[in-house]
Parts: C-alpha cells; structure tokens; sequence
C-alpha cells in the first residue's frame, strides 16, 4: 500500500512515516514507479512505533522494541525492563508536573488580580521574585 493509505492504516501522519523512514525505524520497499510500498510487515511495525510513542517510549526505546519483536528468541525480560524504565520516566515526569502545578498555584495565589497593574505572575516571569521563594497557596 502507498504512504497515504498506510498513514490511514495506523493513525500517523504521513510526515512521520517518512521521518521513521529516514531515520532507519522502518524500511518500506519500494514498487516498480519507484514509490513507497508499505506491506503488513511495515504496517505492524508503525502500529507499534504508533503505540510505544503514545506510551512514552523514545525513539531509540522504539526501536530497541521493534528489535525485540522481530527476534523470536528474544526474552521477555528484555521487553519488560524496557517497560519499567520508561515507567520510571514517566513518573519522574509526573513529579516534575506536579511541582509545576505548586509553583503556579503559589503564583495565582500571589495575584491579586485586581485592576492594579501590580502583578506577582509577571514578576515572576520577569525574574523579580525567586520562585522557590513562593508561600504554598
């Protein structure tokens, strides 16, 4: 099948087939025009390239996952140890987040949001106010 119907097939964008492509993520023959010809082997790997991003996985993780399916004799281990450092990431991520949603909360709750031009967001972001500096709101 050709580009537009495999990035109908698994949800990506054509743009991003042709990056997985240069980058050597997947590798689709090519027909006699000289065009992309994408078969079930390429579409199961951009399903998964599709499904592993969406996870959180990075493009090395993906890649390293594509290796592992393509090896019977691969250990499931393998696959699973994969798994739980991008989990870890994640909730490192999820960390940062939330120490995020503090310092806003902190900031907001400096506002007075008032019709004074005096604002503790805008200093902040001006560098005025150290934000680690900031009462909890």
């Amino acid at each position: 099948m050709n580009i537009g119907r495999a990035a109908k097939e698994t949800g990506l964008s054509v743009k991003t087939i042709r990056y997985y492509e240069d980058i050597g993520l997947v590798d689709a023959d090519r027909a006699e025009n000289g065009y992309r010809d994408f078969g079930d082997r390429q579409i199961t790997q951009l399903r998964m390239l599709a499904q592993a991003r969406h996870l959180g996985f990075g493009l090395e993780e993906c890649r390293q996952l594509l290796d592992l399916n393509a090896d019977p004799d691969r250990a499931s281990r393998d696959v699973r140890e994969l798994a739980s450092r991008n989990l870890e990431a994640v909730r490192a991520k999820i960390d940062q987040l939330r120490a995020l949603e503090d310092e806003l909360k902190s900031l907001i709750g400096q506002c007075h949001g008032d019709d004074a031009p005096d604002c503790a967001i805008l200093n902040s972001l001006a560098g005025s106010i150290d934000p680690g500096s900031l009462r909890k709101a």
